[in-house]
């Protein structure tokens, strides 16, 4: 390996995870494309120490720079149908990060992702909304075929998660799928604890004053 698999935590004896947040602000702040096609090719190893901290550095990289991986959407893709759930939730953490720059590439394997959002754990499917919603709102076609899979989602998903999803789900929402996406809010609304309802009904009004339709509220 070189030598920037040799800065990841399991490889310097840490448990914690500051090594790797300090390679990912070392590679944004040098732009080190050989340095991340390290990292790329460590996440694909067979050592799971070394996939883990791989993965967690490429999507730190992401959340700051979304542009440096960008071109690695197939790559993260490939890990969604892993055995390992840490490649899994943090291949999908990292789509949600460059879901702007990449929804073409993202939408070519999209019934990859949608099987992965709908199984997936906790953080997979918060990252999974905001990917699919990114991508989404990339243009009419994307937004026919994933806005009835998220409106699914938000008038299935647990109540204790609404609040939540639908703030993500808002990336994605415009003048001809607004009343839609208000509709599904209020039709989960009897089932939200107080403080849930009280975002969705923050959020219910911005959307509401910003398009210029009813309240519901």
């Amino acid at each position: 390996m070189c030598h920037m698999i040799e800065r990841l935590a399991s490889q310097m004896g840490r448990n914690d995870e500051e090594p790797n947040i300090e390679l990912a602000e070392l590679l944004c702040q040098t732009e080190d494309q050989g340095g991340i096609r390290e990292i790329v090719d460590g996440m694909k190893c067979k050592d799971k120490a070394i996939a883990s901290d791989s993965i967690k550095v490429l999507y730190e990289v992401g959340e700051r720079k979304p542009a440096l991986v960008a071109e690695y959407a197939d790559d993260f893709l490939g890990l969604l149908s892993s055995r390992n759930n840490r490649l899994v939730w943090g291949g999908m953490t990292a789509l949600a990060a460059i879901a702007d720059l990449a929804p073409d590439a993202i939408y070519k394997r999209i019934d990859l992702v949608v099987s992965a959002f709908e199984i997936g754990s906790a953080i997979t499917l918060d990252n999974g909304m905001t990917a699919l919603a990114k991508v989404c709102r990339a243009n009419r076609e994307y937004e026919s075929h994933l806005m009835p899979v998220l409106l699914g989602h938000l008038r299935e998903c647990r109540p204790s998660d609404v609040a939540r999803h639908a703030e993500r789900m808002s990336l994605c929402i415009n003048e001809g799928n607004v009343e839609a996406f208000l509709d599904a809010l209020d039709a989960r609304r009897g089932q939200l604890a107080d403080p849930q309802s009280k975002r969705v009904k923050k959020l219910e009004a911005k959307l509401s004053k910003q398009f210029a339709c009813p309240s519901k509220a």
